[in-house]
Parts: C-alpha cells; structure tokens; sequence
C-alpha cells in the first residue's frame, strides 16, 4: 500500500461570541417552538432524550441545564472521506484534561468547552497546530 506523505493541511476554527447551553428535556418532549438559530443550534432526539445546544439565553427554562460553554467551530467543510479531523482536536483537549462536547453537521464539526477552560483550550489547539479564525 502507498503511503501519502503530503503535509497534513492547516486546520483552523473560530470561537463563536455567545455563551451556548447544553441541554436535556424528556424524550417525548416537543422541541420548543420558539428555539431562534442563532449562530450555533443543535436538536437531537434519542429514545432516551431530547438534547438542545443552544445560546445560554435560549436555553428552554424546563430543561435541565448545562452551561456555560464556549463553542469552537472547525472551520470546514470536512469531505467525508477525509478522517481524523475530529480526533485531532479532541485528542490534545483530552490529554490537557478539558472536558468537552463535539456535534458534528454534515460540513463541519464544532466543539464545546466550559467557559472556565476556554483559554486553555485554545492554547492547547493553537500548540496542536490550529489557527484562530476571526
């Protein structure tokens, strides 16, 4: 098999401004009909949980709340057949000990930090080789 030894390209991200939610409803819950898109919102239902990622100030006053995050979009898109894109942000949060949650969309992937560790970890993506984006 041929190895391609081609440099691995520039990943960059960008913090969005807003503090952001992370939030649990039952799974029979309806999504609230009033959830604005903000910059950054995530609904997902599982059979155990309806999950919201939302702006802190959006956040449905009946959910059980976690916050407040920072959230960390790696700027895209990403072709499927491209791997390890993920993994390699994540991979140096977790050895620096930051706790996180990753969404991914169909062209990107955006990942969540306490806002108590955002300077850390973006310290730590930046020496993993990362760029902040405006």
């Amino acid at each position: 098999m041929m190895r391609n030894n081609a440099p691995a390209p520039i990943l960059s991200f960008r913090q969005l401004p807003e503090p952001f939610a992370v939030c649990r409803l039952s799974p029979g819950s309806p999504v609230p009909e009033m959830l604005p898109g903000g910059p950054f919102t995530s609904v997902t239902r599982t059979g155990d949980e309806l999950s919201i990622v939302c702006r802190l100030e959006d956040a449905p006053p009946q959910a059980k709340i976690e916050q407040p995050w920072t959230c960390l979009q790696l700027l895209g898109p990403f072709p499927f057949t491209q791997t390890g894109v993920l993994a390699s942000a994540i991979g140096p949060l977790a050895e620096a000990g930051i706790s996180i949650f990753a969404i991914s969309t169909f062209d990107t992937d955006y990942v969540l930090v306490k806002q108590e560790a955002v300077e850390h970890a973006l310290q730590v993506l930046r020496e993993a080789g990362y760029q902040l984006r405006g």
